[in-house]
């Protein structure tokens, strides 16, 4: 299957999408096609799970280097154009704090995500493997008054699920990303939700749109835009709601879906 039409936007996942993982370095073949869809006059965007703030400096430079200048991040809850805020959807404060006091009582780690920080009231060896496992620093601390939390992170493991969710406010939804780290947004957040407001911006539509993933956030994502993509190592129930399924990250996968599909010429 091709997309109906060529795309006039293409967003992009970081972890194990555009930079595999294990190398921790985004594949030559992926640089050069960002290139070549800057010079084909199609716009490309990062749409992520990452807060700003622990965005990693090589993504940032490739950003620079390739002309990428909207960034969905906090899974679509926070929204950048040109590095200035172009959206925002906070977690109303009542519901972090119910949120909060059922953790607590779950004695389960959790932290606060924002646009310019993250904090982490304890730790615990949960939380050390899920952040470690995306090379993320942390210490711990808390975020200054009234800064505004887009998204939470709780960590535990598949054994203790039913608890800590079954006592969470019903307006929040959680979805994993790590066998003992788990998103906390609301219920109606998504990268979908922060794609809607960049193509707005842009005075796009989602048909305008193509997206490339390989993880259960980036499931809506591929719903809604116009043709998604599924990176080859991606989660199976991804690939089952993709329109293409690509090699995985570290096999130049995306350099390998543009060219099968048409949208890089050659």
């Amino acid at each position: 299957m091709k997309p109906a039409s060529q795309p006039k936007i293409i967003f992009f996942d970081i972890d194990d999408t555009l930079r595999p993982k294990e190398s921790g370095t985004v594949p030559d073949s992926t640089r050069e096609a960002l290139r070549k869809l800057k010079r084909q006059g199609i716009v490309t965007a990062i749409a992520t799970g990452r807060s700003p703030v622990i965005l990693p400096a090589d993504i940032r430079r490739l950003m620079d280097e390739t002309g990428i200048e909207m960034l969905v991040a906090i899974n679509g809850q926070y929204v950048e154009y040109r590095r200035c805020p172009l959206a925002a959807f906070p977690i109303p404060q009542a519901d972090i704090d119910a949120a909060v006091a059922h953790l607590s009582r779950c004695n389960t780690a959790y932290a606060l995500v924002s646009d310019s920080g993250i904090g982490i009231p304890g730790t615990s060896g949960h939380l050390h493997e899920a952040l470690s496992s995306l090379s993320i620093p942390y210490q711990t601390g808390s975020l200054p008054p009234d800064t505004p939390v887009y998204q939470m992170l709780a960590f535990y493991g598949e054994d203790e699920a039913a608890e800590v969710e079954n006592g969470l406010p019903p307006s929040l939804r959680t979805t994993r990303w790590h066998r003992y780290g788990m998103d906390i947004l609301a219920r109606n957040g998504s990268k979908a939700r922060g794609i809607g407001a960049a193509l707005d911006k842009l005075g796009l539509t989602m048909n305008d749109a193509m997206a490339f993933g390989d993880g259960l956030n980036d499931m809506e994502m591929l719903h809604a835009v116009g043709f998604g993509v599924a990176m080859g190592n991606a989660h199976p129930a991804l690939k089952a709601v993709a329109d293409h399924i690509c090699p995985p990250a570290g096999e130049d996968g995306i350099w390998h879906a543009l060219h099968d599909l048409g949208v890089l010429a050659d």
